[in-house]
């Protein structure tokens, strides 16, 4: 990363953690004589905390923090984006909790049932469409890689890379995200699950419940620290892999080999993670038995913890990739030009 990307970065690196600092100290500032209220909040954090890592979370961010790379781009806000998108629903439907409590309460379980359907589907079309992208750019760098090896100048295949068959291909069918920004509404459409939502609206429920003078603006409390707390997460993911990126951008041939390996990574992961989503709904819809289908409803119920692995897995591709690119000694092929 350059100096002012760097700067970029640690700005908004500071003013989320600024943003998580300050709901504390409202939390604390209403709360800090209700020990259940205080309590609820954490639960609330900590929500938002393990909801950025979820597997959706992971391979969206990182796929598009790639692509738009590959644009010549330095995206730092996808994640934050995304993240903002996705609590948008949580505040929207903790609001409409607050406001409305018993009369929503009855409405839980048809909200759970068809938002649970429409995230989920959306979720899985982005990843398996963006699987499906990838693949396409894995074989152009491929035969980019392999032709520069073999004595082709760089030149021609430095230009290609920005945007590459991608971009040639979709550009009037598939500009799902050309900027950061956008990835606010993706992030919205993945919130329409109504899963995480429904948590914190539950949890606002209950608060109000024990404690019925609670006014409407501390019950916002929750759906604040959700929200902080998962942008913060978010955006962290998003500025490793722009730095991992980076590193693998300053050099042609290293740009080529790199790009090969993460955009297998990514082929793969969202591959998995938009396949099981996908079987995941087919299972819902049909009420299929056996162990593979109860395979697949295990792993849709821990999607959670899969998250973990996802990231993981981005990060020994990363270094794999770094140590296989040393040892073979690419960066020390003379490159014609």
């Amino acid at each position: 990363m350059n100096n002012h990307t760097k700067r970029r970065g640690i700005a908004l690196t500071v003013f989320l953690v600024g943003v998580n600092i300050l709901a504390w100290i409202w939390a604390f500032c209403v709360f800090h004589h209700h020990a259940v209220m205080l309590s609820a909040a954490i639960l609330a954090y900590s929500f938002g905390l393990r909801h950025a890592v979820d597997a959706d979370h992971i391979a969206a961010i990182d796929t598009v923090t790639r692509k738009l790379m590959q644009q010549g781009k330095t995206p730092l806000g996808v994640g934050a984006f995304f993240s903002l998108g996705h609590s948008t629903i949580v505040v929207l439907a903790c609001l409409a909790i607050v406001v409305t409590s018993m009369a929503f309460r009855d409405r839980i379980d048809v909200l759970h049932q068809y938002g649970s359907l429409i995230g989920t589907a959306v979720s899985a079309f982005f990843l398996l469409a963006m699987a499906l992208l990838n693949l396409f750019i894995l074989f152009n760098v491929w035969r980019q890689f392999r032709s520069v090896t073999r004595g082709e100048s760089v030149g021609a295949h430095d230009e290609a890379i920005p945007g590459g068959l991608m971009t040639r291909i979709f550009q009037r069918t598939f500009r799902l995200v050309t900027s950061s920004w956008h990835m606010y509404f993706v992030g919205f459409l993945f919130g329409l699950g109504f899963d995480t939502a429904t948590e914190i609206g539950l949890l606002g429920i209950s608060a109000s419940a024990a404690n019925q003078g609670l006014s409407l603006w501390s019950m916002m409390i929750f759906p604040v620290l959700f929200t902080a707390g998962m942008a913060l997460v978010d955006s962290l993911d998003n500025f490793v892999m722009v730095g991992a990126y980076g590193w693998a951008f300053s050099h042609p041939l290293r740009k080529l080999y790199y790009n090969m390996t993460i955009t297998a990574a990514s082929v793969i992961v969202a591959l998995a993670i938009g396949g099981l989503e996908a079987l995941g709904l087919i299972d819902d819809a049909l009420q299929l038995s056996g162990t593979f289908w109860q395979t697949v409803s295990t792993l849709n119920d821990h999607m959670g913890n899969v998250g973990f692995w996802v990231v993981g897995a981005f990060v020994l591709f990363w270094l794999l990739s770094l140590l296989n690119y040393r040892w073979r000694g690419y960066d020390k092929i003379t490159l014609n030009t």
